[in-house]
């Protein structure tokens, strides 16, 4: 591309979609709200902007798109806050927890959520710099191929579609089974059905139903475990039926289980409770103002992290020992008894808290599954745009929704139905075996992402001056971030071949582990359809930094960045602590 081409290009995108909704309304004013609605599903009608794609590299081709794409921008920065101080909170946190309770001891559980927890907080920092800088389709799904290579993009992407298309109907199993805490005389498959239409209608009214959704449900989340947590600290004070307990559990029956195979054990389900945190970045390219919001609303996992993982690992440990055997009750970690929130509460003698609390466990289940389709349905569309999977999957229609991307997530949700089938839990094992290490490889790749987005900066002789959101922990935190995620994902396979109490078995390890010889498969399934084996990645000095940015005009941008920095040295100490952290 041309200059010139390359300064229309950046900014193609930071319009569009208000020049579509603007044309979209006039052109449908004239209907009945029925007409509308039925209206809104036809395809949008891009404009031709001018540029001319015809010279275009395969690459370049693929990040105009993406720049392009034309998703609804309304969420606002209520939303983002809210999805990233709560939106992913759910059976990782309210029922995996106890899995990995009895599986590591308390100890295990705090070292486990703190390593998992800090390598979080650097993926998600260096996410926030990126995603600030270009809030493009698919975010860091497109940051892969853009600044690594395309086939990771494609390897990367397709896992973690994976990851939210088979968290979907599992989410609505653990639906039904949460009811089954008060109702077991119905057929759990009418509860699937309930909760099947209400997360697709929900998802049906746009980012702006997933974001008024994952706003209510994260506001009910955050104050329930608040709440737990005070009225842990509470019990174990000494309120309740067993008097003080302080630390006891940490002494008998111990602080670890099964030794530091005990503490791999928790990374899995550590990552399963951590899950969903990148998805503040994924909603960049549908937000009104990334640059005002996003970098508050990343800075909100720390505090997420410290308080609602690492504070509640905590109190979880003084409550409930690792030997109490409703911890394994059930065939399924996502078995509702299970939950240690609701078994540190029943062990205080608190006869209606128990109750609640399984209320709020329904309602971070069914946010999980609004989650779910949302997460898998845009990844799919950004693939598509990017012209890795089949283009029916980047279908956008008029308001700004990928409603085939959406259909597609939707219908494999009905598997939810093999809650009647006695080998659903087989069935379900093997689906999560396909993504078992899925999040770690996708969050080692943003940190890498960022670490080339830094090094080719400095490789193209330009500078953090132009950048808007700087993550505060910079370059080390995405190098000791991935570092100690690769460790993580070396411990993971040694547990998988050798387990806890048990010989070497091949099937533990393919269940655990599936997910490595998948993405070398994809990996390299790409490379011979494609035949890119001469390009193993992308040139630092041929990495695009400029397309998808909403402000092209670099010297006006470095300026407003100096003078915000100017301006916030002004500020009292006290405040600086507070904008670095909040």
């Amino acid at each position: 591309m041309t200059k010139s081409e390359e300064e229309v290009a950046a900014n193609s995108g930071a319009d569009a979609y208000s020049s579509y909704s603007e044309a979209f309304s006039s052109s449908s004013s004239h209907l009945s709200p029925f007409g509308r609605f039925v209206d809104s599903f036809r395809p949008i009608d891009l404009e031709d902007d001018g540029i001319d794609t015809t010279n275009m590299t395969e690459m370049e081709k693929s990040i105009y798109a993406t720049a392009r794409h034309p998703l609804a921008r309304r969420l606002k920065s209520r939303h983002l806050q809210m999805i990233a101080i709560g939106g992913s909170i759910g059976t990782g946190l309210f029922v995996g927890s106890g899995y990995a309770l009895a599986m590591g001891g308390p100890a295990a559980v705090l070292i486990g959520y703190s390593l998992v927890g800090y390598s979080i907080f650097c993926v998600v920092m260096a996410l926030g710099e990126l995603s600030v800088q270009f809030p493009v389709s698919g975010s860091f799904n497109a940051f892969f191929s853009r600044f690594i290579e395309p086939a990771w993009g494609y390897v990367f992407g397709i896992l973690y579609a994976l990851s939210w298309l088979i968290s979907f109907p599992s989410e609505l199993i653990a639906c039904s089974m949460t009811i089954q805490y008060w109702n077991t005389s119905v057929n759990p498959a009418v509860w699937i059905a309930i909760f099947w239409v209400a997360i697709v209608v929900i998802n049906f009214f746009g980012v702006k139903g997933y974001g008024e959704a994952e706003f209510f449900f994260s506001i009910i989340k955050v104050i329930a475990v608040i709440g737990f947590i005070i009225l842990a600290i509470c019990i174990i004070c000494g309120v309740g039926d067993q008097g003080y307990i302080g630390g006891k559990y940490w002494h008998n029956p111990g602080a670890f289980n099964h030794g530091f195979k005990g503490v791999c054990s928790v990374f899995i389900s550590a990552a399963f409770s951590f899950g969903g945190v990148e998805l503040v970045a994924l909603a960049a390219s549908e937000t009104a103002n990334p640059r005002k919001s996003l970098p508050k609303a990343t800075k909100q996992v720390f505090w997420r992290i410290t308080i609602f993982y690492l504070l509640t690992s905590v109190v979880i440990g003084c409550l409930v020992p690792y030997t109490d055997e409703r911890l394994l009750s059930g065939s399924s970690s996502e078995d509702i008894t299970s939950s240690p929130f609701v078994i540190a509460i029943n062990n205080g003698g608190i006869k209606v808290v128990p109750h609640i609390m399984n209320a709020v466990i329904l309602v971070a289940v069914l946010s999980v599954g609004n989650s779910s389709v949302y997460g898998c349905s845009r990844t799919l569309a950004s693939l598509a745009v990017q012209g890795l999977i089949p283009g029916i999957f980047g279908y956008i229609d008029k308001a700004g929704r990928p409603m085939f991307s959406i259909l597609f997530t939707s219908a494999f949700g009905l598997l939810g139905f093999l809650v009647a089938s006695a080998n659903q839990n087989t069935v379900f094992t093997w689906f999560f075996s396909i993504c078992s290490l899925a999040a770690f490889f996708v969050w080692i790749g943003i940190c890498v992402t960022h670490i080339r987005f830094r090094m080719a900066l400095t490789a193209q002789g330009r500078s953090l001056d132009e950048v808007i959101f700087v993550s505060p922990i910079g370059l080390f935190g995405s190098i000791s971030g991935s570092v100690i995620l690769i460790l993580i994902v070396i411990g993971e396979i040694w547990v998988s071949i050798w387990p806890i109490d048990s010989p070497a078995d091949v099937v533990t390890f393919w269940q655990n582990c599936l997910s490595l010889p998948l993405t070398v498969v994809m990996w390299l399934s790409y490379k011979v359809y494609t035949g890119t084996w001469s390009s193993l990645y992308i040139p630092l000095a041929d990495i695009d930094l400029d397309t998808g940015r909403r402000e092209v005009d670099l010297e006006l941008l470095k300026q407003e960045i100096a003078d915000q920095k100017e301006a916030l040295q002004s500020k009292p100490f006290w405040y600086r602590i507070y904008r670095f952290w909040c």
